[in-house]
C-alpha cells in the first residue's frame, strides 16, 4: 500500500524543473514526468505557438517563412521571456493542470540577478505559487547520490546543451566554480562548421547532432567508425553523401571544446583549497549532463587531471532528479537553494 507522504506527493503540485538549454525535464509525484526538447515553432502571422517540445524538433530544417523556430533558452537561461514562459505554461498544464503550487529550477551557477529574476517571473506567470532556484552543479551532485551536506569535497561537471558547470561542493554550497559557454550545442555547432569549412558540404543541425552521437568521441575508440553524412554540395548545389572516419570528427571538429573543457576543469583544480583538493584526489570526479555521454570523455579528462573520472548510470537526468529530490525534501535541503535577493 502507498504511504501517505508518497500519496501525497503523487497527488501534489508541486514541480521540479530542469529548463535546460537543450532538453526541458519536469520531475513531479517523485518521478520524472516530462522529457521534451527545449523548442519552441512560432506563427509569424498570428504570433501564436504552434508546437514544442518534439513536435517543434521535427520541423528544424523544414519550415517556409511563416513559421519561425525558436529555442527560448541560451547558455541555460532564459534568452526569450514571452516564448519560455509560453512553452512553460504549455508544459506545466501539460502535467498538473494550469498551476503549480511550488516550483523548483535549476539555472547555471554563474548566474546574474537579472537572468534569476526572469526564471522567476517566468514560472509565476507561468502559474507557480512560489519559486526557488538551484545551482545546476548542486542538484546534479543530489541527483547522482552525493551526500552534499558532509564537510567533504565533491568535484562535479555538468556538460549540458549551453553550458558546462565545474564546481566543488562541501558543507551544502559551491566553494568554488567555472561556468562556460562551451558544452553540447558548441559540439555540434562545431561538427556543422567543419563539414562547411573541409569537405564544403551543408549539413544540418540534426544531422551534426546525429554525427556526435553515433561517431563522435573525446578519445581513441577500441573500433574507430565510419560514418556516411549526407548533405547539400556547397559547391554545386546538389545533394550528396561523404564517408569520414569517427577519428576525423574527433581530431579535428571536436577536439577544441574538448580541450576547453579539459583547461577548465584544471583551472578550478588549482583553485581549490588544499583540504578539499586532497577529498577530491580520493573521491575524483563526477560528469553529468548530456555531454558526459560522448563516448571516451571520461578517459580523455583521467588522462589530463591524473584523477578517477566517473559517470552515474543516467547522466542526462541527474539534474532534474537531484532538483526533485530536493523538492521532496525542502526541509533537509532548505540550505543548497539559492538564496532569494528581494528585488528594489
Amino acid at each position: 500500500m502507498m504511504k501517505f507522504l508518497d500519496l501525497f506527493k503523487y497527488f501534489s503540485n508541486d514541480l521540479a524543473i530542469d529548463l535546460g538549454t537543450a532538453n526541458t525535464i519536469i520531475w513531479k509525484g517523485g518521478e520524472i514526468a516530462l522529457n521534451e526538447p527545449s523548442i519552441v515553432a512560432f506563427d509569424n502571422n498570428t504570433h501564436k505557438i504552434i508546437a514544442i517540445g518534439g513536435d517543434a524538433q521535427k520541423m528544424i530544417g523544414k519550415v517556409h517563412k511563416d513559421i519561425s523556430i525558436i529555442y527560448p533558452m541560451k547558455d541555460g537561461v532564459i534568452a526569450d521571456f514571452s516564448v519560455a514562459e509560453g512553452m512553460l505554461r504549455a508544459y506545466i498544464s501539460r502535467i498538473s493542470g494550469n498551476w503549480a503550487r511550488r516550483i523548483i529550477v535549476c539555472v547555471p551557477s554563474g548566474v546574474t540577478e537579472a537572468e534569476k529574476r526572469i526564471v522567476r517571473d517566468s514560472c509565476e506567470h507561468a502559474g507557480a505559487k512560489e519559486v526557488h532556484l538551484i545551482a545546476e552543479p548542486m542538484a546534479s551532485a543530489i541527483g547522482i547520490g552525493l551526500n552534499v551536506l558532509e564537510p567533504e569535497g565533491n568535484l562535479i561537471v555538468d556538460i549540458g546543451g549551453g553550458t558546462t558547470e565545474i564546481a566543488v561542493i562541501a558543507l551544502g554550497g559551491i566553494v568554488c566554480q567555472e561556468s562556460i559557454k562551451v558544452a553540447g550545442n558548441t559540439m555540434t555547432h562545431a561538427i556543422l562548421q567543419y563539414f562547411r569549412a573541409r569537405h564544403n558540404l551543408g549539413i544540418g543541425e540534426a544531422t551534426a547532432e546525429g554525427i556526435k552521437i553515433a561517431g563522435g568521441s573525446a578519445y581513441k575508440m577500441n573500433e574507430e567508425l565510419e560514418i556516411g553524412v549526407k548533405g547539400r554540395d556547397l559547391v554545386t548545389g546538389i545533394p550528396k553523401r561523404i564517408n569520414v572516419s569517427s577519428i576525423e570528427i574527433r581530431e579535428n571538429a571536436l577536439n577544441d571544446s574538448i580541450k576547453r573543457i579539459n583547461e577548465s576543469i584544471i583551472n578550478l583544480l588549482v583553485k581549490t583549497p588544499p583540504e578539499l583538493a586532497a577529498d577530491i584526489y580520493d573521491r575524483g570526479i563526477w560528469l553529468a549532463g548530456g555531454g558526459a555521454l560522448l563516448q571516451g570523455l571520461d578517459k580523455r579528462i583521467e588522462k589530463e587531471t591524473k584523477l578517477k573520472v566517473s559517470v552515474p548510470e543516467e547522466p542526462l537526468l541527474a539534474v532534474a532528479k537531484g532538483t526533485g529530490i530536493v523538492l521532496d525534501n525542502l526541509r533537509e535541503y532548505k540550505n543548497v537553494l539559492i538564496k532569494h535577493t528581494p528585488y528594489l
